[in-house]
Parts: structure tokens; sequence; C-alpha cells
């Protein structure tokens, strides 16, 4: 039990000290848990290496383009030099994920699972030593509590979007949830089960409106509002869980307080393009967008444009598919987001020259976009639906078709489908794609680019989830399996 308390230890000082200003030590020496987070100062030197934990899990390749990858909206694009030119291959962090042939011994998120309980632990940690402080107010210790308390709601709610079947799976969400952490392994070791998805939701929940609760004016840290979690993203982040549980009352109702009442606005199609294209800023309607890390000398080592990226003399691995640029009308401004590069690419044994559609979403510094307004109103617009209000959610689908040019919706005939098609292309390369097709019970089709095994997969399916990776079921006897794996 030490052990494993001392790993844990070790490595929340590692994380906190690869923020650019972390306490100065003399060589040698050591940080103790207790040292460090006896104070304000230690405690948000805590919270912001944490946030870099955060950023850096859900914006590494695995997870920032696995709902786009596995629905349909992302392809490869070709080796560009040596041996293979022109070969189109899967990427090795996500080779058998992307073929749902996924390993619980060699599983492609092993790093995705244990890291995200890393960042449940250190969340756990800041919410246990704050209580405590002597040198911040009451406000201040409630703040960081909520941050805290939000990271740790977002942590466990992206984990269950992996490793858990949708809500209504079985009819009163009793299948397999996850395991969920309030307490660090300070604390002692325990071999928790896992929940079930309804409790899992409710748990997640609790914490948000709790959070929320707590949640001043004022951010723990100083820095672009938009880099922090705080009472907007929050709900924003409330809004979301209750649409993926089907509470569409609740969900509206979250929905609609933001829109109403953050203060944020639709970016307006004059600046749609431009606004995205902006080399280090986010979109102005970006709820929550993670900062990525920049070193002593403000030089960015890696961010969404790894992925995504363009220049005149390299690309990266990941670009939209035709299946997504043909839902696009001809005079839709969102299809002015994609760079069409042409690629020397192997066709039938020959280098051919083959266009290829970049995103202006994520080029240059881009960071991960978390929550932005547009997918608000979508929440709503679906929410209206599922209560019985089509005016109300045809006229939030028509309000985002309207900025991008598209042609307005004139009957709610098909208004189901036609707010899952908006998310598709509203929210592409957002990662949203897979998760609404399984929440939805659609099956999977992927047709341009596809060079998977299972091109192809109906609803329901037990490959939708992921397995638990092995060494993690090694160490804890009471962690059920995903069954097929």
């Amino acid at each position: 039990m030490n052990y494993l308390k001392y790993i844990t230890i070790a490595f929340l000082i590692f994380t906190l000290q690869s923020c650019s200003d972390f306490l100065e030590q003399e060589p040698g020496t050591q940080t103790s848990i207790d040292e460090l987070l006896q104070n304000k100062e230690g405690v948000l030197i805590a919270l912001k290496g944490l946030y870099r934990n955060v950023e850096g899990t859900v914006r590494e390749e695995r997870f920032s383009v696995y709902s786009d990858l596995q629905g349909g909206n992302i392809k490869f694009t070709p080796t560009s030099s040596g041996n293979s030119l022109g070969q189109i291959t899967p990427g090795v962090n996500l080779r058998e994920a992307y073929s749902f042939e996924d390993m619980a011994e060699t599983s492609n998120f092993a790093s995705f699972y244990s890291g995200n309980y890393s960042i449940i632990n250190q969340a756990n940690l800041i919410l246990e030593y704050t209580p405590k402080l002597k040198d911040a107010t009451e406000t201040e210790k409630k703040q960081i509590q909520a941050e805290a308390l939000t990271i740790r709601a977002y942590a466990h709610f992206v984990l269950s979007q992996i490793y858990c079947q949708d809500y209504e799976y079985t009819p009163d969400a009793s299948h397999l949830g996850i395991v969920y952490n309030t307490e660090s392994i300070k604390s002692g070791l325990k071999y928790p089960k896992r929940e079930t998805l309804a409790n899992t939701y409710s748990l997640i929940i609790t914490d948000l409106k709790t959070a929320i609760e707590n949640y001043s004016e004022t951010a723990a840290m100083a820095g672009p509002i938009y880099s922090y979690f705080n009472k907007n993203n929050a709900k924003a982040l409330l809004a979301r869980v209750y649409l993926y549980k089907k509470d569409w009352a609740n969900a509206y109702e979250t929905a609609n307080d933001v829109i109403a009442n953050s203060g944020f606005k639709l970016v307006n199609a004059t600046d749609l393009v431009s606004q995205w294209a902006q080399p280090d800023l986010p979109v102005s309607e970006a709820l929550l967008e993670f900062s990525v890390s920049k070193d002593s000398e403000s030089i960015v080592s890696t961010s969404m444009s790894n992925y995504f990226g363009v220049t005149s003399s390299t690309y990266a691995h990941y670009v939209a598919s035709n299946d997504l640029v043909d839902l696009y009308e001809s005079n839709d401004i969102r299809k002015q987001l994609f760079i069409t590069v042409h690629l020397q690419t192997l066709v039938n044994g020959v280098l051919t020259a083959v266009p290829y559609n970049f995103t202006r979403k994520f080029q240059d510094n881009a960071g991960y976009v978390a929550f932005r307004l547009s997918e608000l109103y979508l929440i709503r617009a679906e929410a209206a639906l599922e209560n019985n209000q089509p005016a109300l959610a045809m006229a939030d689908v028509n309000t985002i078709r309207a900025r991008a040019n598209a042609a307005l919706l004139t009957n709610t005939a098909n208004l189901k489908e036609d707010i899952f098609l908006e998310r598709r292309k509203e929210l592409c390369f957002e990662g949203h794609l897979f998760f609404d097709l399984v929440r939805n019970h659609k099956g999977i089709t992927r047709n341009d680019g596809c060079i998977s095994t299972n091109c192809g997969m109906a609803y329901p399916s037990l490959k939708f989830v992921l397995p638990i990776p092995q060494s993690n079921i090694n160490l804890n006897s009471n962690l059920q399996q995903n069954e097929s794996y």
C-alpha cells in the first residue's frame, strides 16, 4: 500500500515539476505532498499541473481523433516519403481500436485509462487539502474546490464515453459504468468495483452541481478565462451529461441557461472562418479550450495541428473524409474551413496526385476545444424535440444553419435526423460523431478512405466500447472486464 502511495505522490510531483513556474528547489531535495499542499500557493501550483495533465490527456491523439475517426468523419493521409511513399496506413496509437479489434493486454488506450485515473487522484488530493488552507479565503477555497470537482467529473465522464455502453443500452442503465473515485490513494488503497452506468452518471451530476454552486466570479488562477473550468463551461459539461443520459428536461434547461446567461454569443458568419484560422486564439464562442503547453520561450511543442495540420512542406495524418465533405451544401460557408491539398498517393500501384481536405480548425497552435456555444444550441434543439417542442428545436437548428448560409429547415418531418446531421457538420473534428451515433442507436458506416477490417458495424455491438487494460484488471480483482474482452 505504501509503495503505491509513494508512486502516486512521485507522479504528482513529476507532473508539477513540468510546469514552467514550479517552485525552485535545491538540487537533490524533494517536496512532499504535505509540504506542497499546505498553503494556497502550493495548491494553485498543483491545480495548474492538473490542468496540464487534463489538456495532455484529452488533446493526445488517442482521444482527440477517436470519435471522428470511428464515426467516419476523418481518414488517413498517405506517407510522405521513404519506401512507403504514397501508402496509407492507420496510426500506431489507434491501429487496433480503429478496426474495433483492441485487446486488453496491449490496449491502444492503456495510457488514457491510467492517465485519467491519475488526474482523478490528483483532483482528489487537491479536494482533500484545500479545506485546511489557512492563507486562503472561503471564496478562494470554494473556487479551487469547484474547479477540482469539475475536473474530477470530466475525467470520469470521458472514461465512461470510452469504456461504457450508452445510457439506454439497458432499460435502467444497470449495465457496467466505471470505478468512481472520490478519495485519493493517499487515504488508503482500495479495490473498488465498477458502478452501474446509472450510478456513474448520478455521481458525475452530483459533482457538477456541487461545483456550480461553489464557483465565484474570479478564477483561481491568472490566465485566459477560456483555459479553465468556470461556472459557464461546467454547466456546458452538465448539459452534455444530461444529453447523453437523455434527461431531456434538464438538458434543455441547462443548455438554455448557458445560451441565455453566459454572456457568450455565436461567432457571426462574417468572422467564422477567420476566427477558426487564428494562430493562437480560440473562436470567441469557445466556452473551454485547454491551452497548449509552451516552454520558457513561449514555443509550443505539440498541439492539435500535430494531427490535422498542413503547411507548404509537411502535413499531418488526419483529413476529412468525403463522407463528411459531401454533406455540406455548395453555399455553406463551413466548406471554407477545408483546405484542399493534392498529395502523392498510391492508386493501383501508381503514385497519383489525390485531393485531401484538411481542416482550418486545428492549424498552428490550436488547443483542444472542449465546449463551444454552437453545441449548446444543438443540445437545446435535441432536448426541445424530445420534449415535444419541434418548433423550438427547428429554430435552434436554423440559427446554426443561417450562420452557415445553409438552406433553412421549413418543416419538422425529419427533425431528429436533421439535428444529428447538423451536429456532424457543425462539430466535426471536435470529438462527437461516434458517441452521437451510439447514443442514437445508429450503426457505423465508413466509406471513403476506410482501411479497416470493419468499415461497417450495426448497433448494438460489444465492440463499441474498449477493453479495460489488463494491467489494471491484474491490480484490482474486483474490476470487471467489458464483455467480449
